[in-house]
């Protein structure tokens, strides 16, 4: 009964396991091992400073972020839209010119050179390349052919640094379509722009419109009604 009672120190080769893993530096350094990790973390205590409510909000936020940096990117790419569109506003929406007679129209049938040399024509045109999301084209022939007309130095330097930035930039939602070739020559010629800057950009776009576009636009019904219409009042006066 007294050694059953008995509670004085334990023999050395009777010690408790705990006490064993307390003492030994095998065991100290096998807790290393992180056994029964209690959180997500590269610990081994239950006073982690990365429990698992804080892992699960980390990744929460790396999957959808706060909706307030949310709606501060869209008024950032807002405010960017903005002043990208109000770059250039010489061009007005609609040529000012005379109503065209039916033999003009028709005449725009003739050739493309004279579809583009006459103001009405230009404007029916720039119509039909708008149905086609393509009205940038004739948007940046018009502003070269404004920019050849200026004789201000700073002016002509201030309005090709817009074009630029309209229609060739890649960072601009009304790029134009331009060869290696010819982007290569404007970036050269940007050090020192002139009124010829983008000659060579406005042949191409040119002659872009003319074999690609202007077919479609002889066989669209605005030129087609347009003609029509004025068939019609052409008989009846």
């Amino acid at each position: 009964m007294m050694d059953i009672l008995y509670t004085g120190p334990v023999p050395a080769d009777r010690e408790s396991p705990m006490a064993r893993s307390e003492t030994s530096p095998g065991r100290a350094q096998g807790s290393s091992q992180r056994p029964n990790a209690c959180c997500f973390c590269w610990c081994c205590c239950c006073s982690c400073s990365w429990p698992i409510s804080r892992w699960l909000l980390f990744i929460f936020n790396a999957i959808s972020p706060p909706s307030s940096l949310t709606v501060r990117n869209e008024d950032e790419r807002h405010d960017r839209k903005t002043s990208q569109d109000t770059k250039l506003e010489t061009i007005p929406n609609c040529e000012p010119c005379p109503k065209p007679t039916i033999e003009e129209m028709r005449l725009w049938a003739q050739s493309f050179d004279k579809l583009m040399k006459n103001p009405a024509g230009r404007n029916v045109f720039r119509e039909f390349l708008r149905t086609e999301y393509s009205e940038d084209n004739m948007l940046f022939w018009l502003a070269c052919e404004e920019l050849k007309k200026e004789l201000n130095k700073s002016t002509v330097e201030e309005k090709a640094r817009m074009i630029y930035e309209d229609y060739i930039s890649i960072l601009s939602p009304k790029e134009v379509s331009l060869d290696a070739r010819v982007r290569e020559g404007i970036n050269k010629k940007m050090q020192e722009p002139t009124q010829h800057t983008f000659e060579d950009a406005q042949l191409q776009i040119y002659t872009l419109m003319h074999r690609d576009s202007y077919p479609r636009f002889l066989n669209s019904s605005i030129y087609r009604s347009l003609v029509h219409t004025g068939s019609r009042s052409s008989s009846e006066s």
